[in-house]
């Protein structure tokens, strides 16, 4: 995530570089304001997840964490969720603006006598484990379940959660306001990364990602956008697309140039009505699915009025973007059209496009940073420009579909989404990676950017400047020693891999190796963990 572009990103001032939530996470910072640099030993790498299981092993019963100290409480284990099925009503500005039921998939790696969801700010009615009746007890952000039997190891259940009540903002010290975010006509979901459990029950971690369908019911003159493709129509009223996008191909890795006759805003692009007034008395409801598993910080309903078009890449990818007509200089025209491009072009570096659809949301909410949520990037109402549309689905493939094991390694998020920035820079006539990598290596000074090892920048840093400069600076410093074919040869062998998982920097560290031929520990430690400015 960005600043200026992703949840978390700190807004940029004019003339400098969009901020996502990976460049978000640095808004949330800015928003925060002026963080102490995280106090770590040189080269620690032992503050990731503590001595405890991870995402299918056995872990204590009634453990309420999964244990990541980047993100105390958040998580569960016990169990491994594989998909959610979130059935809402929104009514922005009403009493209670969400009335949902969660029917949640998993499987038991423990016998689980009780068991835990992460869950803040709302009344829970009913739940149910596999149709009977469950005793349920909430206690700040946890939602304990007591199955009318245990459920024993091994065993795959259905868990049912009926819930209502108003979702609140986070608004964390440390990383800023996140999450539910009113706007002018509807609301902002933008979760990273703790900010999915104020507003469904889950298991609130990377680490347990699940594949999801929604059912959305708004107030007519609205329309919802979620990630993955829509299984009914949109709200036409509402500014929706027209009866559903058609389901598409992964993307060839050398798709057709922009400007093909199938490009978005082209000839065939599908484009909505005129946005019509809301009606109190009638709703439409709409579904959407996402086939590939999703982290739970990366789901978003956001809804509005919206202009929606819907049509292919060049390259074969169903493309769904979606403006509010009211973001100053937003066209939805162009703004569909570079969701397109840089799609393609980024398929060309990094491999297939990992996910069935791509495009994006341009809403009219006060934040200051965009957030990469599945499929489907979210963009406030300060503006993008190419940069941040190339950050924001850069993460698609590296935060996405390969997603981090633990939040200590989000340089794997936000070093790679930078340097996608950079490239495309330069692809479009811009400043060259070389150009940017030098300029960034002249800042002696910098403090933030050389006292912060990006590849543990402790919870206070996570969305430091370091994290994504410097962690571009990293992949650029392997680029060099190991030449552009075997570089370009590394990331795709990685999203490959690790495609629809997740990983940690020791796993890229392994492929990097295998891949080059070449003992790569020292680059990696110099920096990724050490303080002070590498050597070149």
């Amino acid at each position: 995530m960005p600043t200026a572009g992703n949840p978390l990103r700190p807004a940029r001032p004019p003339g400098s570089r969009t901020a996502s939530r990976g460049v978000a996470g640095l808004t949330a910072l800015a928003l925060a304001g002026t963080l102490a640099a995280c106090q770590l030993p040189n080269g620690d790498r032992d503050t990731g997840l503590p001595a405890q299981p991870s995402q299918g092993a056995a872990a204590r019963p009634g453990q309420d964490t999964i244990g990541d100290p980047y993100v105390p409480g958040d998580g569960n284990a016990g169990y491994d969720v594989q998909h959610y099925g979130l059935k809402l009503a929104i009514t922005p500005g009403g009493a209670e603006e969400l009335d949902g039921t969660a029917e949640i998939t998993a499987t038991a790696t423990q016998r689980l006598p009780s068991f835990n969801l992460d869950l803040t700010g709302l009344q829970v009615s009913q739940v149910t484990v596999d149709g009977a009746a469950a005793r349920q007890r909430q206690d700040g952000e946890e939602l304990t379940v007591s199955p009318a039997k245990p459920v024993e190891k091994g065993a795959r259940f259905t868990v049912a959660v009926r819930y209502s009540g108003t979702p609140r903002p986070v608004n964390d010290p440390i990383l800023g306001r996140y999450g539910w975010i009113r706007t002018p006509d509807g609301v902002f979901v933008a979760c990273q990364p703790s900010g999915a459990h104020t507003w469904f029950p889950s298991n609130d971690h990377p680490s347990d990602k699940a594949t999801f369908d929604f059912e959305i019911t708004v107030p007519d003159g609205l329309t919802a956008i979620a990630n993955g493709e829509p299984a009914t129509p949109l709200n036409d009223a509402g500014g929706g697309a027209p009866s559903g996008a058609p389901e598409a191909p992964e993307a060839p890795g050398a798709p057709g140039a922009p400007g093909d006759p199938g490009a978005p805003g082209g000839p065939g692009a599908e484009q909505s009505p005129a946005v019509t007034p809301i009606s109190a008395r009638r709703s439409s409801t709409t579904k959407w699915r996402v086939k590939e598993p999703m982290a739970t910080y990366l789901a978003t309903v956001t809804v509005g009025r919206f202009g929606v078009t819907t049509s292919r890449t060049p390259g074969g990818v169903t493309n769904i973007s979606a403006v509010d007509p009211t973001v100053p200089g937003a066209d939805l025209d162009v703004f569909h059209t570079k969701n397109a491009q840089i799609t393609d072009e980024l398929a060309r570096r990094f491999g297939p496009y990992p996910f069935s659809s791509t495009g994006g949301i341009v809403d009219n909410a006060q934040v200051g940073f965009a957030l990469e949520t599945q499929t489907r990037p979210v963009y406030g109402a300060y503006g993008i420009d190419d940069t941040l549309l190339a950050h924001e689905l850069a993460h698609q493939w590296f935060g996405d579909s390969v997603s981090v094991t633990r939040w200590k390694d989000i340089w794997l998020n936000e070093g790679f989404a930078t340097y996608a920035e950079w490239m495309w820079a330069e692809k479009a006539g811009g400043q060259s990676v070389q150009a940017r990598f030098d300029e960034l290596y002249a800042d002696r000074g910098n403090r933030e950017l050389w006292d912060v090892p990006p590849g543990n920048p402790g919870r206070s840093q996570m969305f430091a400047r370091s994290v994504y400069d410097r962690g571009g600076m990293t992949l650029h410093a392997l680029r060099t020693k190991v030449g552009d074919a075997k570089f370009f040869q590394i990331l795709q062998t990685w999203t490959r891999e690790r495609r629809h998982s997740s990983g940690t920097t020791e796993q890229f560290i392994e492929v990097a190796e295998r891949v080059s031929g070449q003992k790569l520990g020292s680059l990696f430690d110099d920096w990724l963990y050490k303080r002070g400015r590498p050597g070149r």
